[in-house]
């Protein structure tokens, strides 16, 4: 949510930083320190890396990684409050998820998830609408490290991971996922056609009936590197965190927070 709200792009050009994508690429890189682009590149993984060549390391130069992470708190504060209001932050549901989302986010192991790691070293937020945004940012990065060792395990690379997203009903549009992460036209036909001759999309980039169950092993091995968070808390507090957060994740995208037209 956060870095598609203005008071993001905002914060990080009041501190120097240009606008687009330099503030996305320093503002979820921040927490593992001034990084080099090839980190970046490597840690995102379907960001193209001639992309993130052109705003890191050179943020480093403009705003340090602690001014960066403090502009990115700040703008998730007042971006909550615009899109939920003040009741809702103030609510016990917003509470109660929090500390959920904290506990779960406790039993998240660091060896090898770098992202996550860099953001569980980070100190945690007072207010509970921020710690609970700061619990969502740990479990997401420790799914989305984990995604990316069962993408490599599978042979698939960044772009062709794009590809096999935009496939599918709820994923990108391939136009929004591409020009999001800079591919050009030709490295997208490129790895399009790499699928294809795998078997995992025909010849209008739909998967097939192989790339179906093969995205599904994907997903499988995902799940199960993502799953003692979810142990810890127990079936019981999950299912009142699915719901508690998904209510709030509703008002959000009912309140604008996604830009129309990403998605399928």
């Amino acid at each position: 949510m956060i870095y598609f709200a203005p008071e993001a792009e905002d914060r990080f050009t009041a501190l120097g930083l240009k606008p687009g994508r330099m503030g996305y690429y320093a503002g979820r890189s921040a927490a593992m320190g001034p990084v080099g682009a090839g980190v970046v590149a490597a840690t995102f993984y379907n960001f193209n890396p001639v992309s993130v060549a052109k705003s890191i390391p050179a943020a480093w130069d403009i705003a340090s990684p602690a001014e960066v992470l403090d502009a990115r708190l700040d703008a998730v504060d007042a971006a909550l409050h615009r899109l939920l209001g003040d009741e809702v932050l103030a609510s016990d549901d917003v509470v109660e998820a929090a500390e959920l989302a904290r506990i779960a986010s406790g039993d998240c192991s660091p060896e090898g998830k770098p992202l996550y790691a860099g953001h569980a070293d980070l100190a945690w937020p007072e207010t509970p609408h921020l710690k609970l945004w700061h619990a969502i940012t740990l479990l997401r990065e420790f799914r989305g490290d984990g995604h990316i060792a069962a993408l490599q395990q599978a042979g698939i690379s960044g772009i062709q991971s794009l590809v096999l997203h935009s496939s599918v009903p709820g994923g990108f549009t391939p136009e929004a996922a591409r020009t999001l992460r800079e591919w050009s036209e030709q490295e997208w036909a490129e790895a399009t056609e790499q699928l294809r001759e795998r078997g995992l999309v025909d010849a209008e980039a739909v998967l097939t009936e192989q790339g179906e169950q093969f995205r599904e092993e994907i997903e499988v091995r995902t799940d199960e590197m993502a799953l003692a968070p979810w142990k810890a808390l127990g079936e019981e507090r999950t299912a009142t965190l699915v719901e508690k957060g998904g209510k709030l994740s509703k008002a959000l995208a009912g309140a604008g927070a996604l830009p129309s037209g990403l998605f399928k």
